[in-house]
Order: structure tokens, then sequence, then C-alpha cells
């Protein structure tokens, strides 16, 4: 698998994906990797396998760069991703149906999660693609731009998040993903818990004094 590290970011060209194992490892590496803030997944859309198990066990923010169409397995790893981005010419579906099949990734929990139920189940119930612009409007891309300027933009997003504290970074997809499963006063119960646990954090306390002294934090995740 080709791999890039640069500012805290990793980046991962899943085309060049061995097996499902590689990509295993590498996930539970990362789930231990203290240096890594944020996570490039590069890939085409035609995935054979999802991997979407490995990629959403991440506590670090995943953000997806996904060149050309993303159908079936490819949508799914794309899902388990939070952040997306795609290029103007890309196509999106979930097309199991067609061959008497269903989403085996995810991609019947994630989507409803993402576009709401009523869309993604006629998606998922007719098979259709949708193109770039749609996807974006109904919120299951976060950002769409030329083919060219894909790894451009995934990159500098990475690099904008990891300057933030990592601790934050975590904090802020298990308050997220797992209000998703609670209650509206749960939810907001396990976010102030987050919340307030940052505050025994010495990234908090730099946050605090850089606004002070006026200059930029460095966080380093403790």
């Amino acid at each position: 698998m080709d791999l890039q590290k640069r500012k805290q970011c990793l980046i991962a060209d899943l085309a060049s994906i061995q097996s499902e194992t590689e990509l295993a490892d590498l996930c539970d590496q990362l789930v231990w990797d203290e240096e890594t803030r944020v996570v490039v997944f590069a890939f085409d859309g035609g995935m054979e396998n999802s991997y979407s198990g490995h990629v959403c066990q991440l506590k670090q923010p995943v953000i997806a760069a996904i060149r050309g169409d993303a159908l079936g397995s490819g949508l799914e790893l794309a899902l388990a991703c939070d952040i997306r981005i795609g290029t103007e010419s890309s196509r999106f579906g979930l097309p199991q149906i067609r061959e008497g099949c269903i989403p085996s990734g995810g991609g019947t929990q994630r989507l409803p999660r993402l576009i709401g139920p009523g869309k993604a189940m006629e998606m998922i119930l007719t098979g259709e693609l949708i193109d770039a612009g749609e996807a974006c409007r109904m919120g299951l891309l976060n950002r769409v731009v030329a083919q060219e300027a894909l790894m451009g933009a995934a990159i500098s997003m990475a690099e904008e998040m990891a300057l933030k504290s990592p601790l934050s970074l975590s904090y802020v997809k298990e308050a997220l993903y797992g209000g998703m499963d609670r209650t509206l006063e749960q939810g907001i119960q396990m976010e102030m818990d987050l919340y307030l646990l940052l505050f025994s954090t010495q990234d908090r306390t730099e946050g605090i004094t850089a606004f002070k002294e006026k200059r930029k934090p460095q966080f380093k995740g403790i």
C-alpha cells in the first residue's frame, strides 16, 4: 500500500492495497498511533471489498478522497469515513439490488444516517446512481472538486484539522457517532462528559494560553 506522511497526516492510496489483511493491519496500527492526527484514504470507487469495518474503528478523522465513481462496496467504504470529497464527474450509488443482493458493508445503516431514510431507501431499492452535484446537495459528499484538485483539497483539509488537539478531534467523533444511538438528553450528557474531560488535559491549558498570548496553539494530545 502506498503511504505518505506529512504534517501529522497519513495519506494512503488504497488502489495499491493487496489484501483486506493489509488494510486491517494498518488500521490496527493507527488506533495506537499518537503521531497521526488525521487520515486520508484515496481510492477508486470500484472496490471489491468495502473494508468499512476496519476504517470505522479509527479514532482519528478520516477523509475519503474519491476518484471516479463510488458504487457498491466503494460507496460503503466512503460512508465509513468521516468526510467525503468527490470529483465533478463522479457518480454514487448502491446498485447491489440489481444483482439480487443487498449492501453488506454497512450501506443500509450508514446511508440513511447520513442522508435520511427516505432518500436512502429510494437509492437502495432502485439501485439508482446520482451525480456528484446531487450527492453534495443531499449531504453524501462534503465537497466536489475538479479531478486534478482532489488530493490537494483532501490534504489541505487534513492538515488544517491536524493543527487541532487530537483529543478534541477524537472526542468529536465519539460524541457525534455515539449520540446517534442515544436519546437527545443522553447524547447531550455524553457531550458534556467529554467536554469536562478535556478540562484536565494539557491541550486545553495550551489552547487557553495560546488564545491569551495571541499565538497558534501547539497541541500534543495530552
